[in-house]
């Protein structure tokens, strides 16, 4: 043993997320564990991929057991998409990057201003016809900036222009709205616990709210930003006319900004309660027992940076197991974190892919194996 941190392991747990570009979280167990019995072959690993909320919720509860649903849905720009959900029992996992993420716009091209949250819509209420009574509701990854609108109107909301007539898809066609109408929604959600998880507390609007913060990925201009800011501020305004100032106060509320503001539309018309993301999905995935059975634990992410510390999945796992009194370890393709951040953050040591391969376009399409010969040094440090 080099480090001399961990005498005796007996049981490693590797709960990690996804390396974006390069491997689903289940990749990166599958990697981590190869590379740890590369040393120690009779090594007892438990894996337990995890997620914040974002792309990559439905597959982190799928590996922890749940069953994936699969249904035909409205993409963002209006194309029908296949999207999934995972089911266990009366618990669903809905991921709105499945029906309305950025992967699924065609290569190059954004949406920013006419992007649909329809399709998310259509998800929900297929888990509610599954017979969900608990929807853990991820958002994150979204090509959408329509404050939920197109959601909401999947589900029996009626949002109308001065003509009468259904406004537009996407947040900029909001600006349109003359009146809503909320009554018609599915009146199933009065009796379902539905869990927004969302790793940002974002506003709807204003200097941190959706446009502004996550419009530019989305490829919205400066003027789409200030376009959408507007209409979205007006969307408040007119449901709270609808409604009451229950919908000022949502949009103030945190989560609301999450996946170009969806989690506003849940949480003003849905009556969705904020968790964040990864202290919900740790809950969800039976993360608690792992943990219990673990002595050492590896987490990690693609890019361990300064985002890392504000509710990512390394961040949540680190804080769970250092309440417990237990080691853990990161890996990552990029470290952009001082020594003093990981400490603070709960990690002892994090082992980047950049210390053996500093070239991004070599090291990208190489993550597995360069992962598993990370994992090897872990092992030699920690274990043989």
């Amino acid at each position: 043993m080099t480090d001399g941190a961990v005498t005796e392991v007996a049981r490693v747990l590797v709960a990690a997320d996804k390396f974006k570009g390069s491997l689903t979280a289940v990749q990166v167990a599958e990697r981590v564990t190869a590379g740890l019995r590369r040393v120690v072959p009779e090594l007892e690993v438990e894996t337990l991929p995890v997620a914040d909320g974002g792309d990559g919720t439905v597959a982190a509860a799928v590996a922890a057991g749940f069953e994936r649903r699969e249904v035909r849905v409205t993409g963002p720009v209006g194309d029908p998409v296949t999207a999934a959900y995972a089911l266990r029992g009366t618990t669903a996992v809905v991921e709105m990057a499945e029906a309305s993420g950025l992967q699924l716009l065609p290569a190059g091209v954004f949406a920013p201003l006419t992007s649909t949250t329809y399709g998310s819509g259509e998800l929900l209420r297929a888990a509610l016809d599954a017979g969900a009574t608990t929807i853990v509701f991820g958002v994150g990854g979204s090509a959408t900036t329509d404050g939920g609108a197109g959601m909401l109107a999947a589900l029996g909301a009626v949002f109308l222009d001065e003509a009468g007539e259904p406004v537009g898809p996407g947040g900029a066609a909001l600006s349109s709205l003359a009146t809503a109408d909320l009554s018609g929604l599915d009146q199933r959600f009065a009796s379902v616990e539905l869990i927004l998880a969302s790793d940002v507390d974002n506003p709807l609007t204003g200097p941190k709210g959706a446009p502004a913060v996550y419009g530019p990925q989305k490829g919205a201009t400066p003027a789409d930003v200030e376009t959408l800011d507007a209409a979205l501020a007006h969307f408040v305004t007119v449901l709270e006319k609808a409604i009451g100032p229950k919908a000022s106060e949502c949009a103030v509320a945190p989560g609301a900004g999450g996946a170009g503001g969806i989690g506003y539309g849940a949480l003003v018309g849905l009556d969705a309660s904020f968790r964040p993301g990864i202290e919900l999905m740790l809950d969800v995935l039976g993360f608690a027992p792992a943990l219990d059975r673990a002595t050492l634990v590896i987490t990690g992410e693609g890019s361990l940076d300064e985002q890392t510390l504000h509710g990512k999945a390394p961040a949540g796992v680190a804080a769970a197991a250092r309440a417990a009194g237990k080691e853990v370890v990161a890996v990552c393709g990029r470290l952009a974190l001082p020594q003093q951040a990981l400490t603070a953050a709960g990690i002892r040591r994090a082992y980047p892919l950049s210390d053996l391969e500093p070239d991004p376009a070599k090291s990208i399409p190489n993550a597995g194996p360069l992962l598993e010969e990370v994992a090897a040094r872990i092992a030699r440090d920690y274990l043989a």
